[in-house]
């Protein structure tokens, strides 16, 4: 059977893979299993409530949710109908939830929990579209979910006809979902995907992964996000088991519980449990230590491609008994696939990975493209190459624009904006080429590698160009830079503001004696700056002479998606940055030309 639209991959589980476990949550500590059964009785009843309440294809719900079995009836049900989901993160501001929900629509909410229902609720009241709000959780006085399906399920034959009539009649080209990008400047924008958007890019990247009913999946990242939403799609067509993990601190212990099989991650997760590795390779008596961090150092230095050394396949053979197999044992001991997506991924964590015998690869998309343009993959030879986001999907093409800019035509395009015609012809020229404002080559012909988003490379005053995000993900590398972001436009130099991996840094404090009242005191230490300066120095010795860092400051907290530093995705939010580090800048170009070609460095 060919599946064309996300709903018809529930006749497919039915058909091939009817298994018990097909969706899991964990609640008050137990695992609880939804079988195919239960799956495709929820999204129906769901359905037929919604026909009950009057909606009508086209109309949209918005959902307002973190991960769980719930997510997926609701979304198939509105599927099934011709109702548009419009997934929403449960982390954004308030003003950009009142945007969202007015500008998408919406006749109904359904939120996840009591937090985001006393959030959202006096949102709601000043939007007249919005009639109610439903919830997962069962919350004292507002609607569950549950109702409608009821609804459903006592009109089931009162509304089978009609169902039927509204379910066949749906084409692969309508729209089945609008998702607003997270943005990293200004509101975001509801790109309109087609059940064929998703649907073609399940198509192009199944065969590349030898996924079965057999295999488990831990599932943490938003499925209101394009890459997590795409790959729950391509789960359950694989008949794959999919655990949602009760929450980001929960993900280790998740793995080795359920003992998953592979898991879909951005960069700054796997930087997290290379953190964490780290620690604990410290905390380790002198002979271990000795030992651990000898493997660390061999892995970052395997190479996928080409014959291994022997004497160093000697030495890994080795690093995997002594160590590596710790990791698989903390995994669970069956994770034999990691893919990153997002953002950029350190090389160097993808070779310690594959020395670890569990391959970690890194894709490319965007919420336009449903998500995926090019991913690595091994499951034909010849498809991996480390440093790049892999070939492109045998179903999408790609050229690179005279200007280095990606540009990408196939069926997993987006239809537009949504009410942004204007913005849709911005992105998507006369010839159906969408233009996706990143800079990338292809290396070999063949593999995609991303250097730079177009519209935040800058120049110097030189005339230099800087592509800041490749100097950024290299700087990362280094244990004690969590975030780090790269500035000068129209100045001499480039310079940089820090934030510290405070998790590290107060360790290798510690462990030098370092007293410290609080990170704003910690920062200011002058041997913190000598360290600091120093890892610059080192990073600065790996790129070109007008992209070296010439200055930098310490910031004393950390960026994250809550404080607004970081857009949801994790990607840094520089208009953001730029305003609440505008007197650093200024301060740091404040000097004349001579001390900064010194290189000068100003706390």
């Amino acid at each position: 059977m060919e599946i064309q639209r996300t709903f018809d991959i529930l006749d497919e589980l039915k058909k091939n893979n009817d298994k018990p476990d097909i969706l899991a949550a964990k609640r008050d500590g137990q695992w609880i299993t939804f079988s195919v059964d239960e799956y495709i009785r929820n999204a129906l009843f769901f359905s037929y409530g919604l026909l009950a309440k009057g909606f009508k294809k086209g109309d949209k719900i918005a959902t307002v949710s973190n991960n769980r079995p719930e997510w997926n009836f609701v979304d198939m049900g509105m599927s099934m109908i011709g109702v548009i989901h419009v997934p929403i993160y449960p982390t954004i501001g308030d003003d950009e939830s009142k945007y969202i929900l007015e500008h998408c629509d919406a006749r109904l909410l359904i939120v996840s929990d009591k937090a985001l229902y006393k959030k959202l609720s006096p949102i709601i009241k000043k939007i007249r579209k919005i009639k109610s709000i439903y919830s997962f959780d069962i919350i004292e006085g507002v609607n569950h979910w549950s109702e409608i399906a009821d609804i459903g399920e006592k009109e089931k034959i009162k509304r089978k006809d009609e169902f039927l009539k509204i379910k066949n009649s749906i084409t692969p080209d309508e729209i089945v979902s609008i998702i607003y990008t997270s943005g990293t400047t200004g509101m975001p924008k509801g790109v309109m995907l087609t059940h064929n958007n998703f649907m073609s890019n399940v198509a192009g990247t199944a065969h590349n992964y030898d996924l079965s009913a057999k295999d488990k999946a831990l599932s943490f990242l938003p499925l209101c996000h394009v890459f997590e939403r795409m790959v729950n799609y391509l789960y359950q067509y694989k008949g794959v088991s999919i655990y949602y993990a009760e929450n980001l601190g929960t993900i280790a212990r998740d793995l080795k519980d359920i003992r998953a099989s592979i898991f879909t991650t951005v960069p700054r997760v796997i930087e997290r449990i290379y953190d964490k590795l780290v620690t604990k390779g410290n905390d380790l008596d002198a002979s271990k230590k000795k030992v651990f961090f000898w493997a660390m150092r061999l892995g970052e230095r395997y190479n996928v491609r080409g014959r291994i050394n022997p004497i160093y396949a000697m030495k890994l053979r080795t690093a995997r008994k002594l160590v590596f197999s710790k990791w698989h044992e903390a995994f669970g001991g069956r994770l034999r696939l990691i893919i990153s997506g997002g953002a950029a991924l350190q090389p160097r964590l993808s070779r310690l990975f594959f020395a670890a015998d569990i391959p970690l690869m890194e894709g490319y998309g965007l919420t336009e493209t449903s998500p995926v343009i090019a991913v690595n993959h091994i499951n034909t030879p010849g498809n991996l190459y480390i440093g790049s986001v892999g070939p492109v999907l045998d179903n999408v093409t790609v050229k690179i624009d005279d200007d280095g800019e990606i540009l990408v035509k196939g069926p997993n395009v987006m239809k537009g904006y949504y009410k942004n015609e204007k913005a849709t012809k911005e992105v998507i020229d006369s010839e159906g080429w969408f233009h996706t404002g990143d800079i990338g080559k292809l290396i070999k012909g063949k593999f995609l590698a991303i250097t730079d988003r177009k519209k935040e490379m800058f120049k110097l005053s030189s005339g230099k160009y800087i592509a800041p995000q490749a100097i950024e993900n290299l700087f990362k590398e280094s244990n004690f830079i969590e975030q780090l972001m790269v500035i000068g436009e129209s100045e001499k130099f480039a310079s940089a503001i820090i934030s510290p991996n405070f998790e590290y840094l107060h360790s290798w404090a510690h462990e030098h004696k370092i007293h410290f009242r609080d990170n704003k005191e910690l920062v200011q230490n002058d041997e913190v700056k000598a360290i600091y300066q120093k890892e610059v120095n080192k990073f600065n010795k790996l790129i070109g002479k007008h992209e070296e860092i010439k200055r930098f400051r310490l910031v004393c907290e950390p960026w994250t998606s809550a404080t607004g530093e970081l857009s949801p995705t994790l990607k840094l939010r520089r208009r953001v940055l730029y305003k609440k580090y505008a007197n650093i800048i200024r301060e740091i170009y404040s000097y004349g030309e001579n001390e900064a070609n010194r290189g000068s460095i100003s706390f």
